[in-house]
C-alpha cells in the first residue's frame, strides 16, 4: 500500500508529533509498505532550524526506508498567537508544489496530522485529485487551545475560525485522534461517529522498561540514593505550566531528600532557568538523547506532569505514556474526570491545576510512601503495556489503513447536509 504522510513535525525530531510521525511511518515501512512524507525541517522543540537544514529550502532525503521531502517553513523565535498562525501557514503554503507532485505517485492513503490545520485542505485536495482515502489525524485541538489559552482572541475570529474548522473536519473520510475525551470532541464538531478512530500515542515497551538498579543519571547530578527524586520530562512550552514545578520546589525547599529535576526545552527554557535560580533542590537537564530514554525516566521515584487547566480534554500529553512504561507514579495538574486523571486512576494521583501548594502536598505524600509509589507504579506499567504498547497501536493503524481505501466520494457531502 502507498503511503503518504503529510506532516509538519517529523523526525529526527525528539519529541511531540515529530517523533509519533516519524515512528510511525518507520513502523509502516518496516512492514513492506512504501511511505512517502511531506514534512518541514526540524525545528521543534527549541524553535530553531536544525543544523544543516537551512539550505537547500527544498530537500529530498531517506531516513529509515522512508522517502522523505521537505518545504520551508518560518520559525518565529517567540511564538505567540499571530506568529504561530503566520507560521503554520508558511508551511501549508510552501507545501503546495511538493504536494501536488505526489500526485503522479498515486497514493492509497493521504494522511494529515493536525497540528498543523492549515496543513488539511491541502491534504484534503491531494487525496481527491489522486483518488485516496483522505485521513485527519488530530494530536490536539489547536484552534480551541488558540483561544482557551487567549493566544487568538476575538469572539467573531473565534467562531469564523472553529466555523472553518468544523466544516473542513466534516470533508475528511477518516478523522482519528488519541484520547476518548478527544474524540467526544470531534463528535461535537459535527463530525460522524463512523467517521472517527482513536488511537492513542504509543510507547515502545521494550526500549522503556522498569529499572532494577538505580539510574546512572542519579550519580551524574549528585543525587544520592536515600533521595527521591520528582522529575519532569518533556517539551518545555506554556501548555506544560511549567513554572508551577520550581514554585513547588520552593515550598518543599525543606525537604532535603527530595530532589527536583527538570530535563528537556522549549520556548520557556528562560523563565524556568530564570525560576530555578538559587533552588539547591533543583537540577536542570537538556534533552537526552532517544537511546537514553529508559535510563532517563527511570531515575525518577516520581514522574510529574503539569498542564495548562485550559488546554485539559484538548490534548494528551504525550510524554504519559513514557512515564507510565517506566514503571514510576505519576502526579499530574488536572481536574477530576478530565481524560488525564481517569489514566491515573490507578497510576498516580492529581493536584488542582494552578494550585502550588497541592502539587508540594501531592509530591510530599508520595515520597513519604514508599509502598505507595511501588503499588501505583506496578499499575502504571501494567497499564502501559496492556493501552500504549506501540505494535498493537501501529498494526491497528495498519488494519484500519486497509479498510478504509473507499471511493474518494465518501467524504464528499452536500450543501444541505452542510446545514
Amino acid at each position: 500500500m502507498k503511503i503518504l504522510i503529510y506532516s509538519a513535525n517529523y523526525a529526527p525530531e525528539p519529541t511531540g508529533i515529530g517523533k509519533y510521525s516519524g515512528e510511525m511511518a518507520e513502523w509502516l515501512s518496516a512492514q513492506g509498505h512504501d511511505v512517502r512524507v511531506v514534512a518541514a525541517p526540524p525545528y521543534y522543540p527549541n524553535w530553531q532550524i536544525a543544523k544543516g537544514y537551512r539550505w537547500p529550502l527544498y530537500r529530498r532525503e531517506r531516513i529509515q526506508n522512508v522517502d522523505v521531502w521537505r518545504a520551508p517553513l518560518w520559525v518565529p523565535s517567540q511564538p505567540n498567537g499571530i506568529k504561530r498562525i503566520l507560521h503554520t501557514l508558511s508551511f501549508a503554503i510552501s507545501s503546495m508544489p511538493v504536494m501536488l507532485r505526489q500526485l503522479t505517485w498515486s497514493p492509497d492513503v493521504v494522511l494529515t496530522v493536525a497540528p498543523a490545520l492549515a496543513c488539511a485542505p491541502m491534504g484534503w485536495l491531494t487525496a481527491r485529485l489522486c483518488g485516496a482515502t483522505a485521513w485527519l489525524h488530530v494530536q490536539d485541538f489547536e484552534v480551541d487551545v488558540a483561544f482557551q489559552m487567549s493566544m487568538l482572541k476575538g469572539r467573531f475570529l473565534k467562531n469564523a475560525t472553529l466555523w472553518c474548522e468544523r466544516h473542513l473536519l466534516r470533508r475528511f473520510d477518516k478523522v482519528s485522534t488519541i484520547s476518548s475525551k478527544m474524540v467526544e470532541k470531534l463528535r461535537s464538531k459535527g463530525v460522524t461517529p463512523d467517521a472517527i478512530e482513536l488511537f492513542p500515542n504509543w510507547v515502545d515497551t521494550a526500549g522503556v522498561n522498569p529499572l532494577d538498579k538505580p539510574s546512572s543519571y542519579r550519580e551524574q547530578l549528585g543525587i544520592k540514593p536515600d533521595q527521591i527524586v520528582a522529575m519532569f520530562s518533556g517539551t518545555w512550552g506554556s501548555k506544560q505550566d511549567l513554572p508551577a514545578i520550581p514554585a513547588a520546589a520552593r515550598l518543599l525547599a525543606h525537604r532535603k531528600d527530595i530532589v527536583f529535576v527538570i530535563c528537556g526545552d522549549g520556548v520557556m527554557r528562560p523563565a524556568i532557568e530564570a525560576a530555578c535560580d538559587g533552588l539547591p533542590n533543583v537540577r536542570l537537564l537538556p534533552l537526552q538523547p532517544k537511546e537514553h530514554l529508559s535510563e532517563l525516566l527511570g531515575m525518577a521515584d516520581i514522574h510529574l506532569l503539569t498542564q495548562s487547566a485550559e488546554a485539559e480534554d484538548l490534548v494528551l500529553p504525550s510524554k504519559l505514556t513514557g512515564m507510565l512504561s517506566s514503571g514510576r507514579p505519576v502526579v499530574a495538574t488536572c481536574h477530576a474526570h478530565t481524560e488525564l486523571a481517569n489514566v491515573l486512576t490507578h497510576c498516580g494521583v492529581i493536584a488542582r491545576p494552578g494550585c502550588i501548594s497541592s502539587l508540594a502536598q501531592a509530591v510530599q505524600v508520595l515520597a513519604d510512601a514508599p509502598e505507595r509509589r511501588q503499588e501505583l507504579g506496578t499499575h502504571a506499567r501494567t497499564y502501559a503495556e496492556h493501552s500504549f504498547g506501540k505494535d498493537s497501536i501501529l498494526t491497528r493503524w495498519m488494519s484500519q489503513f486497509e479498510v478504509a481505501r473507499l471511493p474518494a466520494t465518501v467524504g464528499v457531502y452536500t450543501e444541505n447536509e452542510a446545514n
